[in-house]
């Protein structure tokens, strides 16, 4: 099984959340947005000049900081 991090993913492309490396309070603002391991995610845009990611996770879209995405390992779908 191949994992990245989900700050190198493009649009269009999904996996599985394999592993959060986040400090606590990081780490709990994420799970209540649905970044929980096991969960799919979908890359749907990505922002200019290093902006946000555009994500999709079950049927809720959201927005999430580049620095934030590095600390998330995505699994091939």
């Amino acid at each position: 099984m191949s994992v990245v991090k989900l700050s190198t993913m493009g649009p269009g492309q999904s996996g599985v959340i394999a592993a959060l490396h986040a400090e606590d309070e990081l780490y709990h603002r994420l799970a209540e947005m649905g970044f929980r391991v096991g969960n799919r995610i979908e890359i749907l845009r990505l922002g200019r000049f290093s902006g946000p990611l555009h994500l999709r996770i079950g049927t809720t879209d959201l927005m999430l900081r580049r620095s934030d995405a590095q600390k998330i390992d995505i699994a091939a779908a």
